[in-house]
């Protein structure tokens, strides 16, 4: 584990590919040097049950027991409730293991009790053994609709049910507008000693643009005094995993690490891209050359710490320019 020199970090994320990034942190940080903000726009109600996908594949992520392959759900998962579901002719598109409902059924219990999503996920972190603080973006209700050639649909639909099938038009956040962010996010984000923002490589509109719509979270990135980087997700032109280069084609633009680049250019300082797009950089200082892609926890914590010290470079050269 290294300490960074320069204080804390805000980390965003959504999707396997955050959740990578976000357990690479993990290693090479200490547990108080991190906060995770987590899009909350996936979530969902599934069989009476709330269902937080991108914070759920965090917490797994972290604890270590998340499936290997797909990277989400659990690992050595059992399927007897959904298999009975099914028998009986309920709703099984939506893949719930059992393991998987016991934690969604606590997550109930608390806030039926009153606890807010943010304390939830605080308890069930506790209990995973997690340290790292891990923060739904905001304890209110926001929710992604995609406008595809098949109507507006809800997140999950598009997503799991329907595979992402349809083409993709935009995206729209039902409630983000009068959604607030949640005071502990707010805290990490004004923290005196907040040193870096991350923005992990998690789909551009899926993930990352549902946290930015969120009680003007963008705004304030624009106007922090702290370096802001990104990770693309777009590697040798497709993405490693989900439908961000689909995404990019349908909206009419050609996949590449400088969309990220492009799509974040009014808040990011410099977005991370794979050495197999090591020619974009050549004549763009917004890009910035590192092994992006993680196939092992050592490769994640590896980019954690290309990411972390693009922060403090771009701290130093700062400095440098005011001395």
């Amino acid at each position: 584990m290294m300490t960074a020199s320069a204080g804390r970090y805000v980390a965003l994320c959504g999707g396997v590919g955050g959740a990578k990034l976000a357990d690479g942190l993990a290693q090479v940080l200490p547990p108080d040097a991190l906060r995770l903000v987590v899009n909350v726009a996936d979530d969902f109600s599934h069989l009476s049950l709330r269902i937080s996908p991108d914070l759920d594949t965090v917490l797994y992520t972290l604890a270590g027991v998340a499936h290997g392959v797909q990277g989400w759900g659990r690992a050595a998962e059992t399927w007897h409730v959904l298999d009975e579901v099914k028998r009986l002719g309920g709703p099984d598109w939506f893949l719930l293991g059992d393991k998987d409902i016991a934690l969604h059924l606590l997550r109930r219990t608390m806030m039926e009790e009153g606890a807010t999503l943010t304390a939830a996920t605080r308890t069930l972190a506790q209990l995973l053994g997690v340290a790292v603080c891990i923060l739904p973006v905001t304890d209110d209700d926001v929710r992604t609709m995609v406008e595809t050639d098949a109507g507006v649909l809800p997140f999950q639909t598009y997503f799991v049910k329907l595979r992402c099938a349809p083409v993709a038009r935009g995206c729209r956040f039902e409630g983000a507008q009068t959604a607030r962010l949640s005071a502990q996010v707010e805290q990490a984000l004004r923290d005196p000693a907040l040193a870096g923002v991350i923005v992990c490589p998690s789909n551009p509109y899926l993930s990352i643009d549902p946290i930015l719509a969120v009680g003007g979270l963008r705004a304030m990135l624009r106007d922090a005094d702290v370096p802001v980087i990104a990770v693309s997700p777009i590697i040798g032109g497709e993405a490693i995993k989900g439908p961000a280069a689909k995404m990019m084609r349908e909206l009419g633009l050609a996949p590449s690490a400088r969309v990220t680049a492009d799509y974040y250019g009014d808040f990011v300082d410099v977005t991370l891209i794979d050495e197999v797009d090591a020619a974009l950089a050549k004549d763009d200082a917004r890009l910035l050359v590192a092994k992006t892609l993680m196939r092992t926890r050592e490769d994640r914590a590896g980019l954690a710490r290309a990411c972390i010290e693009a922060v403090e470079k771009i701290r130093k050269d700062r400095k440098d320019v005011l001395f």
